[in-house]
């Protein structure tokens, strides 16, 4: 991570996140922060509609400079899942190996205090594309008829890169529920500002946006009615995530959080080469399976 470029995080309606938020700030966030990604789910200016259909829209747009990072956003509404239980269901790691197929490892590091700790991620899901695998600071905040969940990408001692897995960078991302009148349901809105590292095929960013990001916000919605019934059979103690760090997990040294310089090769592996047909044999085989499933 020591050779990643930082990228600095655009301004949303006049407002600007904290340096907490910085790549590798090991830091608790602040007001401004929770503010800021309130402004940039909410906002829609400058943000291209890459995919609209049903309850569910995606945007692109382009970070500022010369990056070629692009953020992605994306809204659903579920009538039916409360925002406390969408809140749960995204903080539960066990149940997320579960439903999210991307996902292949999650091991939680340690805490900050009970809203924010690190916790190394590890993805695939979508082969012939190599695995890759990330290391995150995570906060959470309730506010009542508002839920947040960020992260980004911070180093620890106990999970450098390895060969394994190309090691990504996350400059941002945000879960933001938001309670509907009725408080039966709630708007969804993920968005976030990545870069996977490697050399991808151009057309990847358009799979994501419109088959990857509405597929997974239709299981995230289908887990989440399915998430009652799996705590049932696996007769769950019902913890909070604040409370189960306090309870399994140490407090972060801040010296084990120190950016390393490192030579991962893997970072710099060449996938261009790889056709889509290969991606969208994978999906179809996936769909008939559903389809089987229902």
């Amino acid at each position: 991570m020591g050779t990643t470029t930082d990228v600095t995080l655009p301004p949303f309606n006049a407002v600007r996140p904290s340096d907490a938020m910085r790549l590798n700030a090991v830091q608790v966030l602040e007001d401004v922060d929770f503010h800021y990604a309130k402004e940039l789910c909410d906002g829609h200016a400058d943000w291209t509609l890459a995919y609209e259909r049903k309850r569910t829209r995606v945007w692109t747009r382009r970070t500022d400079g010369q990056s070629p990072l692009q953020m992605i956003k994306t809204r659903s509404e579920f009538p039916d899942v409360p925002a406390a239980l969408c809140y749960d269901v995204l903080q539960d790691t066990e149940y997320r190996l579960k439903w999210d197929k991307y996902v292949q490892k999650t091991v939680p590091i340690g805490f900050l205090n009970p809203n924010n700790d690190i916790c190394y991620y590890a993805l695939g899901g979508l082969p012939p594309f190599q695995s890759r695998d990330f290391v995150l600071l995570r906060s959470w905040l309730d506010v009542g008829l508002e839920k947040y969940i960020l992260a980004h990408s911070v180093w620890h001692d106990k999970f450098p890169p390895s060969k394994t897995h190309i090691r990504g960078v996350v400059h941002l991302t945000v879960h933001f529920m938001r309670s509907s009148a009725d408080g039966k349901g709630c708007q969804f809105t993920y968005v976030t500002l990545a870069d996977p590292k490697g050399k991808l095929p151009s057309w990847l960013t358009n799979h994501v946006t419109k088959i990857v990001a509405p597929k997974l916000v239709k299981k995230l919605h289908k887990a989440c009615l399915g998430y009652a019934e799996w705590k049932k059979r696996r007769d769950c103690q019902c913890l909070t995530n604040g409370e189960t760090l306090l309870h399994d997990y140490p407090r972060i040294r801040l010296a084990d959080c120190e950016p390393k310089e490192d030579n991962n090769s893997a970072e710099f592996v060449d996938e261009t080469a790889v056709p889509r047909a290969l991606i969208g044999e994978e999906e179809e085989e996936e769909d008939e399976r559903e389809g089987r499933e229902k």
